[in-house]
């Protein structure tokens, strides 16, 4: 079950227990109420056998029901140990639950409260059928076994001190090869600016700016024709005045979803994501997507496609959806890889992104594309080029070319990335 059903499934638990006491608290007032309007007196014997009538006032005194808001007088009701509803509530506020997820001889395990969230900070051990037991060593609330054999297995969570795991264990299939399909639960994994270190984590460096010359364009194209101008912005723009950037003649904006850690290899979400596609869409510029990856595997490649995805379930995109593949510095995760596995990471990602329903692209410089991939393999996908001269040098095909690092636009402080988009 993924993570929404799971709290829609706990949210209506929890709304029945409390519709339960309504309506317990309801019948008793209308069984009051019943008695309140009954002519006939009751009638009881005493010890003698001699009849008696019981008056409405005397059957009244005390009676459940009789005062709605009794129970605040009650010292026993809020009572855990006492009261069997809020125990039940209680007992469910530290149960857990596991998330399991393959995608190529691998298995992903997650260790989530009644929330869906996963539970950070704890030592978790799962037991996995055949394998032995494995730890949550960095206690992130996820483990992640690789090199598995297809089949099936079954999973324990084992017991944690003051915490309900699951009674049975949980069966669970791990695929044989990467199917290129998104991540129903990859949310949890996406990871805010706050929960890593950014100025180590996000270390994209521009190699086409060691390729400019002295012809690069700094200014703003006009085009004629089907060609557009455009920019693509992250964090590193700021604030962006969208109105005026639009007035400023931009016909469209490829915005930065996220990039992976080029240290931890987290998933983390570009903190200006959300403010800037909702104000290029807000001003009427047509946006796409890029994503700067540094993935090693197409496993890693899948999940960066699946963030992507997940991200823009809120929007409208009219372009492509890019993996940005450069260097991180020299000392990123994913700057030493083999041109046939950098190709393999971008074929992933792209057919994950097709996949979705969105057309996929890929982004680089010149001399990255000519020494570290294998550009025959990706025709299939929209080329996104990046080099900073008056006319590129590279032969091969490009739907996009970003001429310069160094543009200025009238609403953004400082440089910003030119583009130009060939219908």
């Amino acid at each position: 079950m993924d993570s929404k059903l799971r709290k829609m499934a706990i949210s209506a638990s929890v709304a029945v227990i409390l519709l339960v006491v309504v309506i317990v608290i309801a019948g008793n007032s209308k069984e009051a109420q019943s008695i309140r309007t009954d002519k006939n007196p009751i009638v009881g014997n005493t010890s003698d056998n001699e009849s008696v009538s019981i008056t409405e006032t005397e059957i009244l005194s005390g009676q459940i029901g009789e005062d709605l808001s009794a129970f605040l007088k009650d010292n026993t009701f809020f009572d855990e140990e006492v009261n069997p509803v809020l125990e039940d509530i209680r007992n469910q506020s530290n149960r857990l639950s596991l998330v399991m997820t393959s995608v190529e001889k691998d298995l992903r395990i997650q260790i989530v409260d009644i929330e869906g969230n996963p539970v950070k900070g704890e030592s978790f051990y799962v037991s996995l059928e055949g394998h032995g037991e494995f730890k949550d060593l960095d206690r992130d609330g996820v483990i992640y076994i690789g090199d598995l054999s297809p089949g099936e297995y079954f999973v324990e969570l084992l017991p944690q001190e003051g915490y309900k795991v699951p009674l049975n264990e949980t069966r669970v299939r791990v695929k044989d090869k990467v199917e290129y399909v998104a991540i129903d639960d990859i949310a949890l994994l996406i990871k805010t600016e706050d929960e890593v270190d950014a100025g180590a984590e996000d270390s994209r460096e521009q190699d086409a700016q060691s390729d400019a010359d002295k012809t690069e364009i700094s200014k703003l194209q006009v085009l004629s024709g089907k060609s557009k101008a455009g920019i693509d912005v992250s964090k590193w723009n700021g604030e962006i005045d969208w109105d005026k950037v639009k007035n400023a003649g931009v016909e469209f904006a490829v915005v930065r979803a996220g990039y992976r850690g080029s240290v931890s290899g987290s998933l983390v979400q570009d903190p200006r994501f959300e403010e800037n596609m909702r104000g290029a869409q807000a001003a009427g510029i047509p946006t796409g997507v890029y994503f700067f990856t540094q993935a090693v595997s197409e496993v890693e490649a899948v999940e960066e496609a699946s963030m992507v995805i997940e991200l823009l379930r809120k929007y409208k995109v009219e372009f492509p959806v890019f993996i940005d593949t450069e260097g991180a510095g020299g000392n990123g995760r994913a700057d030493g890889l083999d041109a046939e596995t950098r190709t393999l990471v971008c074929e992933a990602f792209c057919r994950t992104i097709e996949n979705a329903g969105y057309t996929a692209g890929v982004y680089g410089s010149r001399n990255w594309y000519n020494n570290r991939m294998e550009m025959k393999r990706l025709d299939n996908y929209f080329i996104w080029l990046a080099e900073y001269r008056s006319v590129p040098l590279y032969q091969g095909y490009y739907g996009m070319w970003q001429y310069t690092s160094k543009g200025k636009i009238d609403g953004i402080d400082g440089n910003v990335d030119l583009n130009i988009y060939y219908e």
